[in-house]
């Protein structure tokens, strides 16, 4: 039975040879490649530095525990998020030790506006974070978030994990606060299968990740020179013991080291990035002028030029005609695979269900898209005839209705 993934990802000869360039240098551990991708995402992105994770999780949790030693934030500190995201978001602010606080989200775009952190602002003490996700590629109102972090003198971190080369207001998001974590996981809009990076402006920021990604050690060179004999840290040292920087932990850190083959397949599909976003682009064009009938019952993506679209997002707006459990079994009966919307997090995850009872009913919007909304494919690798089977079998089950 035809089968058309949320995802997919194809191992051209690009790809074959770039992996093959790595296997015949026998380094597998980051070394060159890494260092190259960064480079490149950082000038992609239009930011100073970039540092390679292993997967958009530990960007995160790296990049909220750099601003946290940074800023001298102490636990149980607070960071105002959105309760609509995939869960490492949230886990990486309490893998920090700090509280997450939730503020509803706009009903189209997914995502936390400035005008409920302000209002949240007014009432919650002990906030130090904003931590705003662009969620399915739609970016949040970065300007007035700015703002209003301004004004309560608080750090913005960016969850850029699903919007590779979205843009905002002319500039790609990313660079509009004081760090964003981007993923590159397999079904994500630029894909290695597995890895993570986090962009910044600040060298301060750039270094300390880089510490924190590799077990607190001192070292934040890009690449490692001990291999050929030299180490800037070393030679920098004026004590008299026996220092060695890889052995030597200054703060706290854990292994998120990547790998060259990451880094490599992100080379290539960096290189066609914007075919790769374009013909996402065409795919929801495309969808939502075939699914165009059914708007009274399903809210379709909103389009722009500027969004890089991880998937195609769908809210159905008559439960009551169809639950969304009926529509997904009846859709990967028919072999569209589908993926439920993430969940309003403190009320619809049980890990985090001893907050239920206090934002119950305080986030209207992202609890009705936690139980209504799921998502389907808009990859590179859908063809026409793809894209018409998917039309074809909305429409075929709304008939039987």
């Amino acid at each position: 039975m035809l089968r058309i993934r949320v995802g997919d990802f194809k191992l051209g000869f690009k790809e074959k040879r770039i992996i093959n360039e790595v296997l015949d240098k026998g380094l597998l551990s980051e070394g060159l490649k890494v260092n190259e991708f960064e480079k490149k995402w950082a000038k992609y992105i239009g930011t100073k530095y970039c540092v390679a994770v292993n997967s958009g999780t530990s960007a995160l949790i790296s990049g909220v525990f750099a601003i946290k030693h940074l800023l001298n934030i102490k636990d149980k500190a607070k960071v105002v998020t959105s309760p609509l995201t995939f869960i490492a978001t949230v886990n990486a602010i309490v893998a920090a030790g700090l509280e997450p606080v939730f503020v509803d989200i706009d009903k189209e775009t997914f995502v936390i506006t400035p005008q409920a952190i302000s209002e949240v602002l007014k009432k919650e003490k002990g906030v130090r974070i904003l931590l705003p996700v662009h969620l399915m590629g739609y970016p949040a109102d970065m300007d007035a978030i700015n703002a209003v972090a301004r004004k309560y003198n608080l750090a913005v971190i960016e969850d850029a994990a699903q919007a590779h080369g979205t843009i905002y207001k002319g500039k790609k998001v990313g660079t509009l606060s004081d760090l964003a974590c981007f993923s590159f996981y397999i079904a994500h809009n630029i894909q290695a299968g597995e890895m993570g990076a986090v962009v910044t402006d600040n060298p301060d920021i750039c270094k300390l990740v880089r510490k924190i990604k590799t077990h607190g050690r001192m070292c934040d060179c890009p690449v490692c020179t001990r291999a050929e004999g030299r180490c800037p840290r070393i030679n920098s040292y004026a004590g008299k013991d026996d220092f060695d920087p890889r052995f030597h932990h200054d703060i706290f850190g854990f292994n998120f080291k990547t790998m060259e083959f990451q880094a490599a397949l992100g080379l290539s599909q960096l290189e066609k990035a914007d075919v790769i976003l374009k013909k996402r682009k065409y795919n929801v064009l495309y969808l939502n002028k075939g699914l165009s009938p059914l708007k009274e019952t399903l809210q379709l993506p909103a389009y722009s030029d500027d969004i890089s679209y991880l998937a195609y997002p769908i809210v159905i707006k008559r439960p009551d005609i169809i639950p969304r459990k009926a529509l997904r079994n009846k859709l990967e009966e028919a072999g569209v695979e589908t993926r439920p919307l993430f969940g309003c997090i403190p009320t619809q995850q049980p890990v985090y269900g001893y907050l239920k009872e206090r934002y119950k009913g305080t986030l209207p919007n992202a609890e009705y898209i936690g139980l209504n909304g799921f998502y389907i494919g808009c990859h590179q690798f859908l063809t026409r005839s793809d894209l018409d089977y998917i039309i074809r079998v909305f429409k075929d089950i709304f008939k039987k209705l």
